[in-house]
């Protein structure tokens, strides 16, 4: 199989896996997530779904919550995508979404410091050339 192929297929399995997930009328899935990445195998016997949760606070049991209910949603995924087989669901915290956060945090706090420094200094004027 090509690279192309199961690059398709785990997008498609991505995608269908979100739409199952924000379907479920679990509590305890709830809040700000996405399914950012799907790894599916070549052989299509396993897939590895990266959720990414924003609010830090739920994101434990959200995940305990998808684990549970892999099997669920291991059969809607047969449903919704034509494979020969369907794969088995290992769901993993992806903390990319909230580092990205945190660094443009860290970034919008240093930049204003800067400009403050780079502003005009008293008794010194600009010197402008035309």
């Amino acid at each position: 199989m090509s690279s192309f192929r199961i690059d398709r297929i785990s997008e498609e399995v991505r995608h269908a896996i979100d739409a199952i997930i924000r379907d479920m009328n679990d509590p305890r899935i709830s809040g700000t997530y996405a399914v950012t990445r799907a790894d599916v195998t070549r052989d299509l016997r396993w897939a590895k779904v990266y959720v990414s949760v924003l609010e830090e606070e739920k994101a434990d049991d959200m995940i305990k919550a998808l684990k549970k209910a892999a099997g669920y949603i291991r059969h809607e995924l047969g449903l919704r995508v034509d494979l020969r087989y369907t794969p088995e669901l290992l769901f993993e915290r992806d903390r990319n979404i909230a580092y990205g956060a945190h660094i443009a945090q860290v970034l919008k706090d240093v930049i204003p410091q800067e400009e403050d420094t780079h502003a005009e200094q008293p008794g010194k004027e600009e010197e402008t050339e035309f």
